[in-house]
């Protein structure tokens, strides 16, 4: 007996591949969409040749005894691009202050991080944590056993390192004494000294004002 298949049974297949990470079992579509595993077998056929006919970019494949959607093959070259330029986004200021904290004092927990920068890092670690820049590599000894943050096999291939050992010194990023120096005269603001008549009437103006309460209160 030919099962009915309607438009929202088909739409309801989309809309589930359209969410899942990982390919869909045919199995799993049939007892969502309540329709037999053939004919969930079948949709999901009519789907993928549909997509081919009508040229679409994507297509609905069987992968790993699974369904999902995916990119045409055809048009690797511009996925490939995409990714690549994903990955090359530029990280903001802070994420980079951040990466860097971790790079070089690694293994170190967010509050040490924080008490560095002197804000909350979770947003950019997200960030980092998602590139895969950095991951969880151990737990602090300490009380609450804090997570400690290192960096990972991809920041090294992303800088072109070998190991850890191979970042430059941070000392090479620490201005020069003499700089620094030059930097804190350029930003002093020199005070003026005063002359003599002016300290002076700086101090009768003083003895003035102090005297002015005095007088208020024995009035009263």
């Amino acid at each position: 007996m030919e099962v009915e298949v309607t438009t929202e049974a088909v739409r309801a297949v989309e809309a589930i591949l359209m969410v899942a990470h990982e390919p869909v079992p045919t199995d799993l579509i049939a007892q969502l969409v309540e329709l037999p595993s053939a004919t969930v077998e079948e949709v999901c056929v009519r789907l993928a040749e549909s997509y081919e006919t009508a040229g679409h970019g994507f297509q609905v494949a069987k992968v790993a005894g699974g369904w999902r959607f995916q990119t045409h093959p055809d048009l690797a070259p511009y996925v490939e691009r995409f990714i690549l330029d994903g990955q090359r986004a530029r990280l903001s200021g802070a994420a980079l202050e951040t990466l860097a904290i971790i790079a070089y004092k690694q293994p170190i927990s967010r509050l040490q991080i924080a008490s560095i920068r002197g804000v909350d890092p979770d947003a950019v670690m997200r960030t980092l944590h998602g590139r895969g820049y950095i991951a969880p590599v151990a737990r602090d000894n300490g009380p609450g056993q804090a997570v400690m943050w290192g960096t990972t096999q991809l920041f090294l291939e992303k800088l072109g390192l070998a190991s850890l050992a191979d970042m430059p010194p941070i000392a090479t990023f620490v201005p020069d004494a003499s700089l620094v120096e030059a930097l804190e005269k350029t930003l002093r603001i020199e005070a003026e000294p005063l002359t003599a008549t002016e300290s002076v009437e700086d101090s009768e103006h003083v003895a003035e004002e102090s005297a002015e309460p005095s007088e208020s209160s024995e009035a009263e």
